[in-house]
Formats: structure tokens, sequence, C-alpha cells
């Protein structure tokens, strides 16, 4: 059986990049309906690929259960991020039943009109100066790659995981100053289209707010350290949900076998084909 939401949120899955929890993703998606998708940018991670191709097979399993979800009838809507900023030129395109676009407005069944965009366009960093960010992302790569040595260890001795670029974000003075300015630009946008929010991803802090004046700011999370995805429930209410927690409680495992086949028709199983060449376009 599946979960059912009335939609999705999935960001910073990051495919392509070493590490990702694709075993939790895919069961994600193979356990859950919904009337709609919203892959929240930073879904392929052209920038990686461009420094080493790394494409297994469990990460083309979770591109052929997202084109599933389409084939279910689910309104699928990708919005590319910074890391897959090579796909927004295909704004407009629909690949398997999978609609490219550049931002959407999502109205939740309460009413509320969000803003959906990953949130890189409001990230002065990325936008003035590319060099400093492709800094920052290489070394927070080997930060998490670092890091799941570290929890590695930790588990050895019965000691629980612990994120070092979660303590950097909550510790540190600018990072904090960074989150808290990043926020206010994305809320400051909702209010400026008279929208009643705003939903990204962008900096790996899931997140799920309202401020005085009734906006909402509401942050997919990522898959790198804590698998996250922003769910929004039949009457409208959304909610952060700890997907290891969610797949525990329903007792999923992750796949066993992450190149099991999806089962899907001509048209999108060529789709499905298709995506490792088009990636290889996209980083050439």
């Amino acid at each position: 059986m599946r979960t059912r939401f009335r939609t999705i949120f999935l960001s910073d899955t990051h495919l392509g990049f070493r590490g990702v929890a694709t075993g939790e993703l895919s069961a994600l998606l193979k356990h859950t309906d919904c009337e709609r998708l919203y892959l929240v940018g930073d879904i392929l991670d052209l920038w990686a690929l461009k420094q080493r191709w790394h494409w297994p097979a469990a990460h083309n399993q979770v591109v052929r259960r997202i084109l599933k979800h389409a084939k279910r009838g689910a309104h699928v809507v990708y919005i590319p991020g910074n890391h897959d900023d090579g796909l927004r030129q295909y704004a407009g395109l629909d690949l398997g039943g999978v609609r490219i676009a550049r931002q959407a407005v999502h109205r939740t069944a309460d009413g509320r009109s969000l803003l959906v965009t990953h949130g890189d366009e409001y990230d002065l960093v990325v936008q003035h100066s590319k060099l400093l960010s492709l800094l920052g992302t290489w070394a927070y790569d080997h930060l998490i790659l670092l890091n799941r040595l570290t929890n590695w260890l930790r588990g050895l001795v019965g000691l629980a995981p612990w994120s070092f670029a979660k303590a950097v974000k909550l510790k540190v003075k600018g990072a904090c100053t960074f989150l808290s300015d990043f926020q206010t630009a994305l809320m400051a946008e909702a209010k400026r289209r008279n929208l009643d929010g705003v939903v990204c991803g962008h900096v790996h802090q899931a997140a799920l707010v309202t401020d005085a004046s009734g906006l909402l700011y509401a942050n997919c999370g990522d898959w790198l350290e804590k698998p996250t995805a922003l769910v929004e429930h039949d009457d409208g209410r959304l909610e952060i949900l700890d997907v290891r927690a969610f797949l525990a409680q329903a007792g999923i495992t992750t796949d066993a076998n992450p190149a099991e086949e999806v089962v899907l028709d001509e048209a999108e199983d060529a789709a499905a084909s298709a995506i490792p060449g088009l990636l290889a376009g996209a980083v050439a």
C-alpha cells in the first residue's frame, strides 16, 4: 500500500553526487501517491558530474520512479536550481510527463498561493560570485564525505550520527546571518507578488515557518545529511517529513535492489533511457 499526499515537494537530491540517500528516496517514491510532485531544484547535480561522472543504477532508478508518478497521473514539475542550472534552457519542455519550469505558483487545498522556487536566484553569493560559490560547494562536498566517515566510526562505538555541516550552520554567526537573510529575501519576494508564502530548497536546512503577518517560508531540506521532504495533506496542512522516521514507522525498508526494473510504457522508458545522455550533453 502507498501513503497518499496531496502534494510532495523534493529538493536537493543531488543525483550524480556520491553519498546521496537514494535508497530512502527510491523507497519514498515507491510507497507514496500524490496529485502533484514538485522537484524544487538541485535534483541532478551537474556540477558534480562535470568533475567526475557518477551515475549508478540507483540514481537512474530514482528517475524512473519519478516518471512512474507521472504515469500514475501526478502533475510533475521540475524547477532547476544552481547545481542543475543547465536545464533551465529547457524550460517549457515536457520529458516523459515531467514539465520543466523556472518557477511555479502552487495553490494549496486551503486556498493559499505559494511561490515554488529553488532559491539560488535570491542568493547573492551564487548570483555575483560563481567562483566563490563553486569553492563553497567543493568544501561542503568534502565536508559531507568526511562527515560520513566520522559517523561510520561513531557507529562502531555506539554513538549517534552527528552533522558537521548542521553544526556550522547553527553555530557560525555568518552562516546564521546568511540563512536569515535568505529566508527574509524569499518571503519579501512572495509578499511583493501578493502570494501567501514560498517553498524553496538550496540551503539544505528544512524549515516550516510562518511570520507575524502570516507569510509562510517552507524549505524542503536535502538528501545528503538528513533526508527530508515537504508534503501537503488533503486539508492543505504542510509538514516537514523526516523520511527515515516515516519509512520506519510504516515498516518500509529501503530498496535492497536499486537496479530493480520499474515498468514504464514505451515513451516513458525512452525518456528514462535518455536521461544519462541528456546529462552528458548538459555537462559537456
